[in-house]
């Protein structure tokens, strides 16, 4: 039985380099796939918009994640969660594996931010047992964080076994740390950079990462490797820095 999982995590910016000055969802494509992931956790996931066809000549005709998993991820989910007048974006997950259950639920604390958590059973062959995933974006304010701590706790705990093999991976919008004391204690979920490194991994922003906003959290692995993957050609194609690791099943 394979044992080894490559997992990555990214804000792709709906597709757009910092500023929104370029449009670079071909270069993102060529980028994570350099990644060799298994599984790709992907926020601001644009699943259409009827301006962007129109302005960009080669924007694609498939929605991002089904365009960014061609012939590379052989199974993808998305959860949609800003719906607007012209379109509509959020999560989605990226598999080499088949995902063969997926749900998304609405976890926004207030009207003015819509936030999902999507949550994917992943079958990975030999393994007896499916591997969670839960896919989060979290909110800017920390209020409102904190009652989405909450949502993803409770959610995890009424549909995730305890012996299950999880992964809570996203843009937790985190930089003081809190979903420690909300999450990890309660479900058992450690940090794969501070198990690799001693450290959160900091990623925003991609030119020089300060802030420590997105996370790999694990359950019923051991982590071999984990990286930051920020300066050039990354600074061109996201405002954040993307993070992957490489964990082993325990």
């Amino acid at each position: 039985m394979n044992r080894t999982l490559h997992v990555a995590t990214y804000n792709i910016h709906k597709g757009f380099s910092q500023f929104n000055r370029r449009m670079m969802i071909h270069e993102l494509r060529d980028m994570l796939r350099g990644l060799h992931a298994d599984v790709v956790f992907l926020q601001e996931v644009v699943g259409g918009h009827s301006r962007h066809s129109q302005r960009f000549q080669n924007w694609p005709n498939a929605p991002q994640h089904e365009f960014l998993a061609e012939e590379t991820w052989g199974s993808s989910a998305y959860g949609m969660n800003a719906i607007y007048e012209e379109g509509h974006h959020g999560n989605a997950v990226l598999s080499r594996f088949a995902i063969y259950r997926w749900e998304n639920r609405d976890i926004s604390a207030h009207r003015f931010e819509s936030r999902g958590l999507l949550h994917c059973e992943v079958q990975i062959p030999g393994w007896d047992v499916p591997l969670h995933c839960i896919n989060v974006h979290l909110g800017l304010f920390a209020a409102g964080r904190r009652k989405q701590y909450m949502a993803v706790r409770d959610h995890i705990r009424a549909t995730v076994p305890a012996e299950h093999p999880l992964i809570i991976a996203g843009d937790f919008n985190d930089w003081q740390a809190e979903a420690e004391g909300y999450i990890c204690e309660a479900l058992g979920v450690r940090d794969a950079f501070m198990m690799a490194h001693g450290r959160r991994a900091k990623s925003f922003p991609v030119h020089l990462p300060l802030l420590p906003l997105d996370r790999i959290y694990v359950r019923g692995f051991q982590i071999r490797q984990a990286e930051v993957h920020f300066g050039h050609p990354w600074t061109k194609i996201s405002d954040h820095a993307a993070l992957a690791a490489t964990l082993v099943r325990a």
